[in-house]
């Protein structure tokens, strides 16, 4: 009896939605990161940028601080995985609407704005309280110490490479 598979038609032209928005679900994370961003108060990024104009133009401030948001959500911190992410994943393209930000572009985005990123957490969590999402509370940190024990003479071949080294080098290679 022969074999039943599927095969894939990989040169056929796809006739998706022009609209990227409506290739992934209403209720997906990328909606409520655009959403939340919109609500958030980004004055401190703009006002980072030229008014009169001039010089090349910058990615969206809203754009970037979503694309971010995103990354972390999804557990990407690296400026490199988001710009291969931003061609790849349709979530990434979703919030970038199509444009595509280098690596290094992303990377100066964080380092230029960092105390306003920074800023945004508690902006976060206010528009999170509002939504019923979390609550706010007190949070103490203990500073208590600990003893460690990853001193050089604890570890068990610490000996055996100082035997090693009287013998001329030759003993356990790590």
């Amino acid at each position: 009896m022969p074999q039943n598979f599927l095969f894939p038609q990989r040169d056929q032209p796809l006739l998706l939605p022009v609209d990227m928005r409506e290739w992934l679900p209403e209720d997906d994370l990328v909606f409520v990161v655009l959403d939340a961003v919109a609500a958030l108060d980004l004055g401190g990024f703009r006002r980072r940028y030229r008014a009169d104009g001039h010089g090349r133009a910058a990615f969206d401030p809203e754009m970037m601080v979503a694309l971010l948001l995103y990354g972390y959500c999804q557990g990407e911190r690296s400026s490199r995985v988001i710009e291969r992410r931003c061609v790849r994943d349709v979530g990434y393209r979703v919030i970038t609407g199509g444009l595509r930000p280098d690596h290094a572009t992303i990377a100066r985005f964080r380092a230029r704005h960092q105390e306003a990123l920074g800023g945004l957490f508690s902006q976060v969590l206010r528009l999170l309280a509002a939504e019923g999402m979390v609550s706010l509370g007190m949070i103490s940190l203990d500073g208590t110490k600990l003893a460690g024990n990853a001193s050089p003479e604890g570890e068990p071949h610490v000996a055996g490479d100082r035997e090693a080294a009287g013998r001329g080098g030759r003993g356990r290679r790590r």
